[in-house]
C-alpha cells in the first residue's frame, strides 16, 4: 500500500530550490518539492509527501484529518514513516 503523509514546511533551502525542510509527525526531514514547481509551498504550508517527494499542497484541516486517519490504520502508517526515514535527500 502506498500512502501520502502530511508534512508542514518549516523552511525552503535557498541554495537548493527543489528542497524544503518539513516536519513530519514530529520528525524534521528534507524533501523534494520539485513536483510543485508551478505552485511551490512556503514555510507554514502543508504538503502531502510520499517517499521524500511532495506530491501536492494541502490545507491544515486536510493534514489533520489525514494524520488522524493514518494513525488509525496502524502498521501501514508505520511502514510509510519507515520508508520516509530511509529516503534521505540532502
Amino acid at each position: 500500500m502506498c500512502l501520502g503523509i502530511p508534512g508542514e514546511v518549516v523552511e525552503l533551502l535557498p541554495d537548493q530550490p527543489d528542497l524544503a525542510r518539513v516536519d513530519v509527525s514530529g520528525v524534521k526531514r528534507v524533501i523534494n518539492i520539485g513536483l510543485l514547481a508551478d505552485d511551490p509551498p512556503t514555510a507554514g504550508e502543508w504538503v502531502l509527501i510520499h517517499v521524500g517527494f511532495a506530491l501536492s499542497k494541502i490545507d491544515e484541516h486536510e493534514a489533520a484529518a489525514a494524520l488522524e486517519f493514518l494513525e488509525g490504520i496502524g502498521q501501514a502508517y508505520a511502514d510509510e514513516l519507515a520508508a520516509l526515514a530511509e529516503s534521505q535527500i540532502e
